[in-house]
């Protein structure tokens, strides 16, 4: 079939305007050209777990003045214990260091609580004030109302956001994984549709159409969809002006991207790309589908905490280093040093793999980064199951299993299964921009507020 379309277009006599050499050039540069930004609309459908509360809704619940209390009495036991502390005390350094470092922690949630408390009492006096019979007075009074409500409402939120469990790894960086799942039909018609598309506009010949073509024959599993979440993430890490560093980029002989691997550092990287692990699938009807028919592929994004090696070491003889020959571009370099590192860390069996530098330093560098990653991720996997339940919506698990986001294309939507989240404009979202921003932020609230309603039934368990 493919030889057939390579004859008919021959016929036709085109020009070619490209290098046949470069067959990279004819999926990315088209591709990136014709995302445009368009009007975006964003809407809420039905949660599947929870409904995003107000501030005064938390603030209604009986539990959360029933925990605000008992940190407020936690706080002045250790103020207490602290100061008739004596020599003769029967009280250890580590200890006495445990409740200095618990006052240092809770110091500013107590001083905002009792901020609270005050703008409560100014309040009261401004609502005794609008009674006054002076119709200066009560326009006055009527003013310092407007104010308090601003800052009651500013205080609340403060104190809700220091009451959240900070995680850990929150501040960390990360290493980001994005590999081909299933769907390899669909990503074969996908190739043939985005190969006539870039020959039609006129951005390649004939003989370079049939090159890509082959990918259809030769490439199994080769999806461009990988590709492009991988390269919306490159794009989210310019957003946010985090470096970007790959650290493998698998492909088939004919470059279809099959797995790819990079570190992002930067303020704040992991805490925002954490809600991005799990299986996201694409939805869409090519048109090569003479029925109509819905095609669909998958493919799954890791996101590990990358620990420094201070805080995460590995022990060096747990470790196998083999080294050989790097595979795929790169001239005669790739055939004549043995510059490809993998690293297999013997008690669990993990691997890890690097060959995008000729250097084969550097690769054993990023493949230690990405194996201490992998194995952190799995530490901290095992202390979170021990302390979380399987009820959550799993937007913190960051568990690789789990179905978390449709690309559908016919519709021009996606949705966030997780909270059921509705975003249109498929391209925009794919520029790894505003709309990716907007939806991590409605996942981080979300994230937010299931953490909070968690402590609060713990704190609730605790007092009975």
């Amino acid at each position: 079939m493919v030889h057939k379309i390579f004859l008919r277009l021959l016929s036709k006599g085109r020009e070619c305007i490209w290098y046949c050499q470069k067959p990279k050039l004819f999926i990315r540069q088209p591709v990136t050209l014709t995302f445009g930004r368009t009007v975006r609309s964003f809407h809420v459908a039905s949660p599947l777990m929870m409904k995003l509360l107000s501030v005064e809704e938390i603030f209604a619940r009986k539990s959360l003045h029933q925990h605000l209390t008992k940190v407020q009495l936690e706080y002045k036991e250790c103020l207490q214990a602290i100061s008739s502390i004596t020599m003769e005390d029967q009280c250890s350094e580590e200890e006495l260091r445990a409740k200095r470092t618990k006052i240092s922690l809770l110091a500013p949630l107590i001083q905002s609580i009792r901020d609270l408390d005050k703008k409560y009492e100014e309040m009261a006096e401004t609502e005794m004030l609008l009674k006054e019979e002076d119709q200066a007075l009560r326009e006055l009074a009527e003013l310092e109302k407007e104010g308090c409500l601003r800052d009651i409402q500013q205080l609340r939120a403060k104190i809700l956001e220091l009451l959240i469990p900070e995680e850990r790894v929150e501040l960390s960086d990360l290493v980001l994984e994005v590999t081909a799942g299933v769907g390899g039909q669909e990503a074969m018609l996908f190739t043939t549709e985005v190969c006539w598309n870039l020959q039609d506009k006129g951005y390649i010949c004939a003989v370079c159409l049939y090159t890509l073509l082959c990918f259809e024959l030769h490439a199994a599993g080769f999806v461009c969809s990988p590709l492009q979440v991988f390269e919306m993430y490159q794009g989210f890490a310019q957003y946010h002006g985090w470096s970007f560093d790959i650290l493998e980029h698998m492909t088939s002989d004919l470059g279809g991207l099959r797995h790819a691997s990079a570190s992002i550092s930067g303020p704040q990287s992991y805490k925002k790309m954490k809600f991005e692990a799990g299986v996201h699938r694409v939805q869409r009807v090519p048109k090569t589908e003479n029925k109509g028919r819905m095609h669909t592929s998958t493919m799954t994004v890791a996101v590990l905490p990358q620990p420094t090696e201070i805080s995460f070491t590995i022990n060096q003889k747990d470790l196998r280093i083999d080294t050989k020959r790097a595979s795929g571009a790169g001239g005669q370099h790739v055939n004549t040093t043995d510059s490809a590192v993998r690293i297999v860390h013997l008690p669990t069996g993990v691997v890890a793999e690097c060959q995008q530098e000729r250097s084969q330093l550097k690769n054993r560098e990023k493949a230690m980064k990405a194996l201490r990653a992998k194995l952190y991720s799995m530490k901290l996997e095992e202390e979170t199951s021990k302390r979380y339940n399987q009820r959550k919506i799993q937007v913190g698990t960051k568990g690789r299993s789990e179905k978390i986001r449709t690309y559908n294309f016919p519709q021009d939507r996606i949705t966030d299964h997780r909270i059921s989240i509705t975003v249109h404009d498929v391209k925009s979202f794919l520029l790894g921009e505003d709309l990716l921003e907007d939806m991590n932020s409605l996942l981080q609230e979300f994230s937010n507020q299931e953490a909070l309603m968690e402590l609060l039934e713990e704190s609730s368990q605790e007092d009975q």
